[in-house]
């Protein structure tokens, strides 16, 4: 795979690197908190906190605000990877090439769930839309 995706020498929490999930979680466990105890205080479900960290979806702005206070790291670098937040690792662990290239296919696979997610939700409004339009 030519498309070198996972980068551990530079911006270990950049988008190409980690995702929102995987700072979340990196906060989270820096904040020495569990997540049972990071969903109550935000005042969401395990379940839900599970999905943000799986990057299965994502919590809205005014949560967003919350976290970024409770975990003492910037909106901006919990969206993005940029600004205040957690240094990267002083030495993070080399991977082997077998595990960088299963990494990077798991985030394309991610991605591509990503777009079909958007895809099947323009769709349903479409036929939302038209069902409407037929009434």
């Amino acid at each position: 795979m030519t498309d070198d995706l996972v980068d551990t020498q530079h911006d270990w929490y950049s988008n190409d690197t980690a995702t929102f999930g995987d700072r979340l979680a990196d906060a989270r466990q820096a904040a020495s908190l569990s997540q049972n105890e990071l969903a109550h205080r935000i005042g969401v479900r395990i379940g839900t906190l599970e999905k943000w960290e799986n990057d299965m979806s994502e919590p809205r702005a005014n949560q967003l605000q919350t976290i970024s206070g409770l975990l003492n790291v910037s909106l901006r670098w919990l969206m993005t990877g940029e600004g205040d937040g957690l240094a990267a690792p002083s030495e993070p662990s080399p991977l082997s090439d077998d595990m960088t290239q299963l990494l990077n296919e798991m985030r394309q696979l991610q991605r591509a769930m990503v777009q079909q997610a958007d895809t099947l939700g323009r769709l349903q409004k479409r036929l939302r839309r038209m069902q409407e339009t037929a009434q």
